[in-house]
């Protein structure tokens, strides 16, 4: 008994729960694995949320950009943990196979933030990423002016809905949201939607709403989370079939493609209005993306930012991982 009382207890000391990834084409399991050692310029975090995000699942099914991981891994590219000196903080960008999915991670120094003590855990991994994403987007990338007009497209998921109220905030005139879900559509005006537009309808309509809805100033700015078909429908709505003054620029920054990973963009549109195609850019420089982080948990502290979660233990990761929860965030609790 003595002998099987301290093998327990080395046990635990040398390993964690972590959702393990094995293959591409199977979700994580919940699995023991070897607590991470940090290096020099390296923290051990105490994990107390991560969320569960689409690009979480990009990664892990081998398609994302960035490249396949190496199997096996820990998921989870961000969440919310203590460090060992009690420090709450968020991080992200943990160091390979290890990641936010699992008890414990290990990150560079200048990858954690201080949180602030007005956010709770599961709103905090939920809402920043997003919220961040959305922010620069809109900021950094399209350079919004206050009273420009803004189409989301893709605005009925969680980031798309963020993007809504960021636009807002951020001094936008008017705010259309374009998304597939009508029961989520019919909620955005809460959110800061001036009108919405239900992509489900055929082709012709659809480039009708689009067109109505830009009205005579069309949209000056575009945060594109779908790509594919829709796009291309909103893309062909813009162009124009006479000669015309050229009344505004518009700024269209792709920044998901849950729709589809191509378009075919015709030669005439771009010939005929001013139209600037931008991508999110991937990681922006240290103070750009502090001054992001500050300006979005500031804000959710004040209740100007809000996302729906739902709280999943960590050992359920495997079913939270095939379930799908339309603008709610499921955040893994280790």
């Amino acid at each position: 008994m003595r002998k099987l009382a301290l093998t327990l207890r080395v046990k635990g000391h040398h390993f964690m729960k972590a959702a393990m990834l094995h293959s591409f084409d199977k979700p994580p399991q919940c699995e023991e694995f070897s607590n991470p050692v940090a290096a020099e310029n390296e923290l051990i975090i105490q994990v107390r949320a991560a969320a569960l995000k689409p690009v979480d699942k990009q990664i892990a099914s081998g398609s994302h950009y960035a490249g396949p991981p190496t199997l096996p891994c820990v998921c989870g590219i961000d969440g919310v943990g203590h460090l060992e000196d009690g420090t709450r903080v968020y991080f992200a960008g943990s160091r390979r196979p290890y990641g936010a999915m699992a008890q414990r991670t290990v990150v560079s120094r200048n990858r954690c933030f201080p949180l602030r003590d007005d956010i709770d855990d599961a709103t905090a991994a939920a809402l920043i990423n997003p919220g961040i994403s959305a922010w620069l987007s809109l900021r950094s990338r399209a350079k919004l002016i206050p009273g420009e007009n803004v189409l989301v497209l893709g605005a009925t998921g969680v980031t798309g809905k963020l993007a809504l109220r960021i636009a807002k905030l951020l001094g936008a005139g008017r705010v259309v949201a374009a998304g597939r879900n009508q029961q989520v559509l019919n909620t955005l005006h809460e959110s800061g939607a001036d009108a919405t537009i239900c992509i489900t309808q055929d082709d012709d309509e659809l480039r009708e709403s689009f067109l109505s809805e830009g009205g005579s100033s069309g949209f000056h700015v575009i945060l594109d989370y779908l790509w594919g078909h829709p796009t291309e429908v909103l893309l062909n709505s813009l162009i124009q079939n006479e000669f015309v003054a050229v009344k505004s620029e518009t700024r269209l920054v792709q920044a998901g493609e849950s729709a589809g990973p191509t378009v075919a963009l015709p030669a005439a549109l771009l010939r005929s209005c001013a139209l600037t195609i931008l991508g999110t850019a991937g990681i922006p420089p240290r103070d750009v993306l502090v001054d992001a982080f500050e300006q979005v948990t500031s804000r959710a502290a004040r209740g100007e930012l809000r996302i729906d979660v739902e709280r999943v233990p960590l050992t359920n990761v495997e079913n939270a991982w095939q379930r799908q929860e339309p603008g709610r965030r499921l955040v893994l609790i280790p």
